[in-house]
Protein backbone atom coordinates (compact mmCIF):
# COMPACT_ATOMS: atom_id res chain seq x y z
CA UNK A 1 0.00 0.00 0.00
CA UNK A 2 1.42 3.41 -0.97
CA UNK A 3 0.29 7.02 -1.18
CA UNK A 4 1.22 6.71 -4.65
CA UNK A 5 -1.59 3.92 -5.99
CA UNK A 6 -4.19 5.93 -2.99
CA UNK A 7 -3.48 8.74 -5.48
CA UNK A 8 -4.15 6.48 -8.83
CA UNK A 9 -7.67 5.23 -6.81
CA UNK A 10 -8.36 8.75 -6.26
CA UNK A 11 -8.18 10.01 -9.67
CA UNK A 12 -5.94 13.26 -8.54
CA UNK A 13 -1.88 13.52 -7.92
CA UNK A 14 -1.19 16.09 -5.32
CA UNK A 15 1.30 18.85 -6.79
CA UNK A 16 1.81 19.02 -2.94
CA UNK A 17 2.66 15.66 -1.39
CA UNK A 18 3.02 16.97 2.14
CA UNK A 19 -0.93 18.71 1.58
CA UNK A 20 -1.95 14.58 1.24
CA UNK A 21 0.24 13.43 4.52
CA UNK A 22 -1.84 16.05 6.18
CA UNK A 23 -5.16 14.67 5.15
CA UNK A 24 -4.42 11.60 6.39
CA UNK A 25 -3.23 12.55 10.04
CA UNK A 26 -5.27 12.15 12.41
CA UNK A 27 -5.46 14.27 15.70
CA UNK A 28 -4.34 11.39 18.00
CA UNK A 29 -0.87 10.88 15.83
CA UNK A 30 -0.83 15.08 15.15
CA UNK A 31 -1.00 15.03 19.38
CA UNK A 32 1.96 12.67 20.02
CA UNK A 33 4.21 14.06 17.59
CA UNK A 34 3.48 17.21 17.71
CA UNK A 35 2.36 18.33 14.08
CA UNK A 36 -0.78 19.29 12.17
CA UNK A 37 -4.06 16.72 11.84
CA UNK A 38 -6.42 17.09 9.57
CA UNK A 39 -9.34 18.48 11.10
CA UNK A 40 -8.90 22.42 9.14
CA UNK A 41 -8.43 20.35 6.03
CA UNK A 42 -11.71 18.07 6.69
CA UNK A 43 -13.81 21.26 7.70
CA UNK A 44 -13.19 22.32 4.03
CA UNK A 45 -14.00 19.50 2.52
CA UNK A 46 -17.38 18.81 3.93
CA UNK A 47 -18.51 22.10 2.67
CA UNK A 48 -17.07 20.56 -0.59
CA UNK A 49 -18.67 17.81 0.01
CA UNK A 50 -21.97 18.93 0.93
CA UNK A 51 -22.06 21.88 -2.36
CA UNK A 52 -21.21 18.81 -4.87
CA UNK A 53 -23.84 17.08 -3.63
CA UNK A 54 -26.46 19.66 -3.87
CA UNK A 55 -25.80 20.07 -7.19
CA UNK A 56 -25.96 16.26 -8.01
CA UNK A 57 -29.21 16.20 -6.34
CA UNK A 58 -30.75 18.99 -7.51
CA UNK A 59 -29.95 18.16 -11.03
CA UNK A 60 -31.12 14.83 -10.42
CA UNK A 61 -34.56 15.71 -8.88
CA UNK A 62 -35.92 18.94 -10.27
CA UNK A 63 -39.03 19.03 -8.76
CA UNK A 64 -38.02 17.38 -5.21
CA UNK A 65 -38.49 19.77 -2.54
CA UNK A 66 -36.29 21.26 -0.27
CA UNK A 67 -37.28 18.84 2.47
CA UNK A 68 -36.92 15.48 0.25
CA UNK A 69 -33.22 16.81 -0.99
CA UNK A 70 -31.88 17.66 2.28
CA UNK A 71 -33.19 14.17 3.26
CA UNK A 72 -31.34 12.84 0.28
CA UNK A 73 -28.09 14.19 0.76
CA UNK A 74 -28.30 13.03 4.05
CA UNK A 75 -27.73 9.73 3.24
CA UNK A 76 -26.05 10.12 0.46
CA UNK A 77 -22.91 11.63 2.34
CA UNK A 78 -23.60 10.54 5.80
CA UNK A 79 -20.86 8.70 7.83
CA UNK A 80 -21.41 5.41 6.65
CA UNK A 81 -21.16 6.22 3.40
CA UNK A 82 -18.41 7.95 3.28
CA UNK A 83 -16.80 5.30 5.17
CA UNK A 84 -17.26 3.24 2.37
CA UNK A 85 -15.77 5.34 0.04
CA UNK A 86 -12.84 5.49 2.60
CA UNK A 87 -12.73 1.61 2.28
CA UNK A 88 -13.00 1.25 -1.47
CA UNK A 89 -9.90 3.83 -1.51
CA UNK A 90 -7.85 1.89 0.83
CA UNK A 91 -7.76 4.66 2.60
CA UNK A 92 -6.82 2.78 6.44
CA UNK A 93 -3.65 1.34 6.41
CA UNK A 94 -2.43 4.75 4.93
CA UNK A 95 -4.12 6.82 8.04
CA UNK A 96 -1.44 8.10 10.61
CA UNK A 97 -2.56 7.41 13.94
CA UNK A 98 -1.78 7.54 17.61
CA UNK A 99 -0.84 4.44 19.59
CA UNK A 100 -4.49 4.14 21.47
CA UNK A 101 -6.03 5.05 18.32
CA UNK A 102 -4.43 2.57 16.67
CA UNK A 103 -5.06 -0.25 18.99
CA UNK A 104 -8.44 0.31 19.65
CA UNK A 105 -9.70 -0.11 15.85
CA UNK A 106 -9.57 3.41 14.21
CA UNK A 107 -8.19 2.27 10.75
CA UNK A 108 -11.60 0.46 10.57
CA UNK A 109 -13.59 2.87 12.82
CA UNK A 110 -16.55 4.64 10.43
CA UNK A 111 -16.09 8.29 12.06
CA UNK A 112 -12.48 7.89 11.30
CA UNK A 113 -12.64 6.95 7.87
CA UNK A 114 -15.39 9.45 7.16
CA UNK A 115 -12.78 12.50 8.56
CA UNK A 116 -10.09 11.38 6.20
CA UNK A 117 -12.44 11.27 3.11
CA UNK A 118 -13.61 14.57 3.64
CA UNK A 119 -10.04 15.75 4.54
CA UNK A 120 -8.46 14.69 1.53
CA UNK A 121 -11.34 16.48 -0.60
CA UNK A 122 -10.32 19.49 1.32
CA UNK A 123 -6.78 19.39 0.40
CA UNK A 124 -7.76 18.85 -2.96
CA UNK A 125 -10.00 21.94 -2.56
CA UNK A 126 -7.06 23.92 -1.10
CA UNK A 127 -4.83 22.86 -4.30
CA UNK A 128 -7.14 23.42 -7.20
CA UNK A 129 -10.25 25.15 -5.94
CA UNK A 130 -14.18 23.46 -5.86
CA UNK A 131 -14.25 22.95 -9.93
CA UNK A 132 -11.76 19.45 -9.23
CA UNK A 133 -12.41 18.90 -5.95
CA UNK A 134 -16.20 19.01 -6.30
CA UNK A 135 -16.26 16.81 -9.93
CA UNK A 136 -13.92 14.72 -7.83
CA UNK A 137 -16.48 14.44 -5.02
CA UNK A 138 -19.47 13.39 -7.48
CA UNK A 139 -17.45 11.06 -8.87
CA UNK A 140 -17.09 9.17 -5.58
CA UNK A 141 -20.79 9.40 -4.58
CA UNK A 142 -21.90 8.60 -8.41
CA UNK A 143 -22.74 5.08 -7.48
CA UNK A 144 -24.68 5.72 -4.24
CA UNK A 145 -26.98 7.95 -5.80
CA UNK A 146 -28.21 5.47 -8.57
CA UNK A 147 -29.00 3.56 -5.11
CA UNK A 148 -31.08 6.17 -3.90
CA UNK A 149 -32.38 7.14 -7.37
CA UNK A 150 -33.73 3.48 -7.67
CA UNK A 151 -34.88 3.14 -3.96
CA UNK A 152 -36.67 6.91 -4.74
CA UNK A 153 -38.44 5.64 -7.63
CA UNK A 154 -39.18 2.17 -5.95
CA UNK A 155 -41.32 3.75 -3.05
CA UNK A 156 -42.84 6.68 -5.44
CA UNK A 157 -44.25 4.23 -7.55
CA UNK A 158 -44.72 0.77 -5.77
CA UNK A 159 -47.88 0.77 -3.35
CA UNK A 160 -45.77 2.08 0.30
CA UNK A 161 -48.34 0.72 2.42
CA UNK A 162 -47.13 -3.06 0.81
CA UNK A 163 -43.43 -1.91 0.58
CA UNK A 164 -43.23 -1.10 4.49
CA UNK A 165 -44.52 -4.77 5.29
CA UNK A 166 -42.39 -6.08 3.29
CA UNK A 167 -39.27 -4.79 5.10
CA UNK A 168 -40.87 -4.77 8.71
CA UNK A 169 -41.14 -8.63 8.19
CA UNK A 170 -38.13 -9.33 6.45
CA UNK A 171 -36.61 -10.12 10.18
CA UNK A 172 -40.19 -11.50 11.63
CA UNK A 173 -40.90 -7.68 12.40
CA UNK A 174 -44.54 -7.05 13.48
CA UNK A 175 -47.42 -6.22 10.83
CA UNK A 176 -47.36 -2.33 10.52
CA UNK A 177 -51.18 -0.92 12.07
CA UNK A 178 -52.91 2.46 10.56
CA UNK A 179 -54.66 4.77 13.67
CA UNK A 180 -56.05 7.33 12.97
CA UNK A 181 -55.71 10.26 15.10
CA UNK A 182 -58.34 12.58 14.08
CA UNK A 183 -59.74 14.48 10.87
CA UNK A 184 -60.21 17.80 10.37
CA UNK A 185 -61.58 20.51 7.45
CA UNK A 186 -64.91 20.67 6.60
CA UNK A 187 -67.04 18.17 5.41
CA UNK A 188 -66.50 18.82 1.60
CA UNK A 189 -62.49 19.20 1.75
CA UNK A 190 -61.45 16.87 4.66
CA UNK A 191 -57.70 16.36 6.07
CA UNK A 192 -57.04 13.21 7.96
CA UNK A 193 -53.92 11.87 10.13
CA UNK A 194 -52.85 8.56 10.53
CA UNK A 195 -50.18 6.95 11.84
CA UNK A 196 -48.30 3.59 11.41
CA UNK A 197 -47.43 1.74 14.47
CA UNK A 198 -45.92 -1.63 14.77
CA UNK A 199 -46.88 -3.72 18.58
CA UNK A 200 -44.07 -5.47 19.89
CA UNK A 201 -43.39 -7.66 23.05
CA UNK A 202 -42.30 -4.10 24.67
CA UNK A 203 -44.96 -1.92 23.88
CA UNK A 204 -46.64 0.31 21.18
CA UNK A 205 -43.66 1.72 18.21
CA UNK A 206 -45.21 4.61 16.02
CA UNK A 207 -43.46 4.52 12.86
CA UNK A 208 -44.45 7.75 11.36
CA UNK A 209 -47.53 9.94 10.78
CA UNK A 210 -49.12 11.86 7.96
CA UNK A 211 -51.80 13.49 6.16
CA UNK A 212 -54.06 13.41 3.57
CA UNK A 213 -57.50 13.99 2.11
CA UNK A 214 -59.08 10.67 2.50
CA UNK A 215 -58.00 8.05 5.23
CA UNK A 216 -56.11 6.29 2.16
CA UNK A 217 -54.19 9.19 1.29
CA UNK A 218 -53.06 9.60 5.00
CA UNK A 219 -52.20 5.72 5.09
CA UNK A 220 -49.98 5.52 1.78
CA UNK A 221 -48.29 8.70 3.09
CA UNK A 222 -47.62 7.41 6.37
CA UNK A 223 -46.12 4.49 4.95
CA UNK A 224 -44.03 6.32 2.36
CA UNK A 225 -42.55 8.71 5.43
CA UNK A 226 -41.89 5.44 8.21
CA UNK A 227 -39.86 3.92 4.65
CA UNK A 228 -37.60 7.02 4.40
CA UNK A 229 -37.31 6.87 7.64
CA UNK A 230 -36.24 2.75 7.62
CA UNK A 231 -34.15 2.60 4.41
CA UNK A 232 -31.62 5.34 4.59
Amino acid sequence: MSLDALQQRMGYVFLDPELLVRALTHSSYANERRTEDNERLEFVGDAVLQLAASAMLAKRFPKAREGELSRLRSRLVNTGALAEIARSLEIGPLLRLGVGEHDTGGRDRESVLADATEALLGAIFTEVGFAEAGAIAQDWIRDRLKILDDRRVDLQWKDPKSRLQEVLQQDGGSTPVYETLGRTGPDHEPVYTVEVVVHEADGRRALASAQGRSKKEAEKAAARAALEALEP
